[in-house]
């Protein structure tokens, strides 16, 4: 994120109260970490379309309009700065506007998408270590709610001894413990038993748990690709741990246990899946009920 130069920014914001600088600081942050994501890992590198597609990111994740509208003029202020203080030559963000339509509910998968992500992918990879790995990985992204960067950055130190649970460093480097399924354990220990050591080269990070077909540390990027190759139909990771958090309540989680587990900063952000909990429900009873 130093490629940002995110305190130069907030220190020429002089005439704005501390809260607002606070939520500019958190909507450029999650801005960034989103484009890092997406392979973009400085200003000059953005263009209009990767800050387009950001916003219907936030849109489709199901935030209020006001939300995506405040996002999107943090973006037009912060580049303004940027192409001001030459950082860009040209300002991406110039007449960017919010999506109008209504507010979309979270993808969650369905139990075939799911499956064909966890079990399906022999048809696809012929490689079986590859298969190992991928497999973890989804187990990790659907069984733990994790976000991609949060996997990306796991550590063999940061699985508990009993492999019950996970370290997770999570957006400003906060760190929060969070429950690992008996499959996920299960598919994490055999990729650390057998399969790791079979990607590792003399260069490979030796802590970090996820390693790509080169030996290094599996990136945003790769992630996206392994997705791409189990799945059927086109799907996001982070629809992963749109599903986890659903399920979860589908099942009568406690919101605040939901909200701690995702390492959500605000409860209002958790609550959005209570409403695609309903809409489930409802949708179940009109499919289902002979007079729905």
């Amino acid at each position: 994120m130093a490629a940002w130069d995110l305190p130069l920014w907030l220190d020429s914001l002089t005439r704005v109260a501390d809260s607002t600088r606070a939520v500019y600081a958190r909507d450029l942050g999650a801005a960034v970490e989103w484009l890092a994501e997406e392979g973009v890992g400085s200003p000059d590198e953005v263009s209009r379309r990767h800050l387009r597609r950001y916003l219907a990111h936030l849109d489709q994740a199901g935030y209020a309009r006001r939300t995506t509208a405040r996002k999107a003029s943090v973006l037009r202020r912060y580049f303004d700065w940027a192409r001001r203080t030459e950082r860009v030559v040209t300002d991406p963000s110039a007449a960017l506007t919010a999506p109008r339509g209504a507010a979309t509910l979270p993808k969650v998968l369905t139990a075939d998408e799911l499956d064909a992500l966890i079990e399906g992918a022999a048809r696809v990879e012929s490689n079986p270590v590859i298969d190992q790995r991928d497999r973890a990985v989804v187990e990790l992204l659907y069984g733990s709610g994790l976000r991609v960067s949060e996997l990306c950055g796991l550590r063999t130190s940061d699985i508990a001894h009993d492999g019950t649970t996970i370290t997770v460093w999570g957006k400003g480097s906060k760190q929060r413990r969070v429950p690992l399924s008996e499959p996920a354990a299960e598919a994490v220990t055999k990729w650390l038993a057998g399969g790791r050591s079979r990607l590792a080269t003399d260069e490979s990070p030796s802590e970090v748990v996820f390693l790509n077909r080169r030996g290094r540390a599996l990136s945003p990027r790769d992630v996206r690709r392994l997705i791409d190759r189990r799945s059927p139909s086109p799907t996001h990771p982070h629809a992963l741990r749109h599903t986890f958090a659903t399920h979860l309540l589908d099942g009568g989680a406690d919101l605040r246990a939901v909200q701690e587990m995702l390492g959500h900063a605000d409860l209002s952000t958790t609550q959005i899946y209570t409403r695609v909990s309903r809409e489930r429900m409802r949708d179940v009873h009109r499919t289902t009920h002979p007079r729905g």
